[in-house]
């Protein structure tokens, strides 16, 4: 049955939030319901999904006045759920239209860890004590990697797009510095800033075959400039090493990037999940937080995907959590990556995924 859907969302610093906000409210309008996705600053869709998505309907993040008009509009129903993405508050005004009539299902989309709280915190319900939605209940659904938990944001129709991609065609659309030879290794570059990248480029520099970086635009390209200059070589690389900076990519052709390349370098969580389904090499820049938190949910993320202990020494270099050389990229190990890479998927592909999952959860709840 069609359901109305509000999704809440702050852009924090990164877009990481929106990105995955985007997917759910597609994924959601594909499958027939009604999606608004009430966002603070919406800016990034314009290269993120330019196009839209029917049944997507945009909003600014609702101020004070905006939530007054809605309380006399006798045409706006709340609906049936209210997403509190990623610790987003809602505002008091919002809360006050949802504890009219009936209420609507209100969930806390966590963020995706492999930590053991993860599915002991799944489903669980807190009530609301005080203020506009006093007596209602809040619910916690966290994505994750098993069964026992939320799964984890996969569109019904992965499987078909990826088997119908025309792989050189698509490089041949990118606007590359320079040509793309038939012998590189293609590695994409999506990080923050990793204190190892010098090391990583000497190593391409001086590695056994042919390496292309293909760069994303931002903080990688920042980054990597810097890197760059401190190690003296030319923008566009040197030895075995090429460069190219791609532009801002739509989410379909990130994810065209992924499927392409032997190598991919990604951060935050919806590139990581998009790395995931891609079955290619990765290798992921978690999240620094202040506390060294993200040190933990790193080492749960390795034990529960069983990654290869050279694929884990790689992980902690390259995040700062230990120092020492980077384990090279040879053939032999990249081919043990993507046999890795390739069980990992097909495990993933057997679980339900979180829409699904979600809408599941919904209906028990209505």
């Amino acid at each position: 049955m069609k359901k109305i859907w509000n999704i809440f969302c702050r852009v924090i610093d990164n877009h990481g939030d929106l990105g995955v906000c985007w997917r759910l409210s597609a994924d959601l309008a594909q499958r027939g319901h009604a999606v608004r996705l009430w966002v603070d600053d919406a800016s990034a869709l314009a290269w993120m999904a330019p196009h839209g998505c029917e049944g997507v309907e945009l909003r600014a993040w609702p101020n004070e006045a905006a939530l007054q008009s809605l309380a006399h509009d006798a045409a706006f129903q709340v609906g049936d759920v209210v997403i509190e993405a990623f610790g987003s508050e809602l505002p008091d005004a919002f809360l006050a239209l949802m504890a009219q009539g009936t209420s609507p299902v209100w969930i806390n989309l966590e963020y995706l860890s492999a930590e053991g709280y993860v599915a002991r915190s799944h489903g669980l319900s807190s009530p609301v004590m005080h203020g506009p939605a006093r007596g209602m209940q809040k619910w916690f659904f966290f994505p994750g990697f098993t069964p026992d938990t939320g799964g984890l944001l996969r569109e019904p129709n992965l499987s078909e797009r990826q088997a119908g991609f025309d792989r050189t065609a698509w490089l041949r659309t990118l606007p590359l510095n320079q040509p793309i030879a038939t012998n590189e290794r293609l590695i994409s570059l999506f990080f923050y800033e990793p204190q190892a990248l010098p090391e990583l480029l000497t190593q391409l520099i001086q590695g056994d075959a042919p390496n292309r970086l293909l760069v994303a635009p931002g903080r990688p390209q920042a980054a990597l400039a810097a890197a760059t200059q401190s190690l003296d070589i030319p923008e566009a690389g040197t030895g075995n090493l090429r460069i190219s900076p791609l532009p801002y990519l739509s989410q379909t052709d990130f994810d065209h990037l992924l499927w392409s390349c032997d190598l991919n370098f990604v951060r935050g969580e919806d590139s990581l999940v998009r790395a995931l389904w891609a079955g290619r090499p990765f290798v992921w820049h978690i999240y620094p937080q202040d506390d060294l938190a993200h040190h933990d949910k790193l080492h749960a993320f390795e034990v529960a995907l069983k990654l290869p202990m050279a694929l884990r020494k790689f992980h902690s270099v390259w995040n700062g959590l230990e120092t020492g050389p980077l384990p090279a990229l040879t053939h032999a190990a990249l081919g043990n990556w993507h046999d890795w890479s390739q069980q990992v998927q097909r495990h993933l592909f057997s679980q339900t995924d979180l829409t699904t999952q979600l809408l599941s959860f919904v209906a028990q709840k209505r």
